[in-house]
């Protein structure tokens, strides 16, 4: 799998292009900004994208869909309790000082257990409600993208709307803690980690 990462929109969210060796199909997630630099990535690299996937509904991890969209026509993909958030990206990035482009509606919403499917690659969908009602996780091999549930030494906020900190301690503790400890761990922002190295030192659930 060819795994490429990169901090984009005001908020410096990380962006994951994802890509099948063998048919060159391409997933990206969490295109929070920047869709020149996402674009001039996928075409280094030679990546038709299939797929646009959103691990939940805030502005810095969709901001770049509607202009991703229009260039690859790629389905937009997103779990249906953040769904409705996509047509309000601009007034959200507008509370914070920011702006962003409202986002077309979704192509596909997936659910707990459901999987997404580009060339040789399936990607596990693992809803994890607590920063926002829809946020997910998406599984494949030893890998795993979290969205802004779990960081590194750290969680998602859930002062925003929809946010409740004790669902997000629990589908941590009951979804993303009994995936294999060696299993890695590619966060909404800042550094990757591991699920046993979290397990042990993360302060929120020593």
């Amino acid at each position: 799998m060819i795994l490429k990462s990169m901090e984009v929109g005001p908020i410096m969210a990380n962006c994951y292009i994802l890509g099948c060796e063998e048919t060159m199909e391409a997933a990206v997630i969490d295109p929070g900004g920047d869709p020149d630099r996402i674009l001039q990535m996928l075409k280094g690299l030679g990546l038709a994208v299939k797929l646009i996937i959103n691990t939940h509904g805030h502005f810095d991890h969709v901001g770049a869909n509607k202009r991703l969209k229009d260039a690859t026509g790629a389905p937009i993909c997103i779990h249906r309790e953040d769904a409705p958030m996509l047509a309000h990206l601009s007034q959200a990035a507008a509370s914070f000082g920011l702006s962003a482009e409202n986002s077309p509606t979704p192509d596909q919403m997936p659910g707990d257990g459901d999987t997404l499917t580009f060339g040789r690659i399936t990607l596990k969908v693992i809803h994890l409600p607590g920063h926002s009602p829809g946020g997910i996780a998406l599984q494949t091999g030893d890998a795993v993208f979290v969205g802004d549930t779990l960081f590194s030494g750290s969680i998602g906020r859930t002062d925003l709307p929809g946010g409740d900190f004790n669902q997000l301690i629990n589908s941590v503790r009951s979804k993303l803690f009994t995936l294999p400890d060696e299993t890695q761990v590619y966060c909404g922002h800042g550094p990757a980690t591991t699920i046993g190295r979290e397990k042990r030192y993360n302060p929120f659930f020593r």
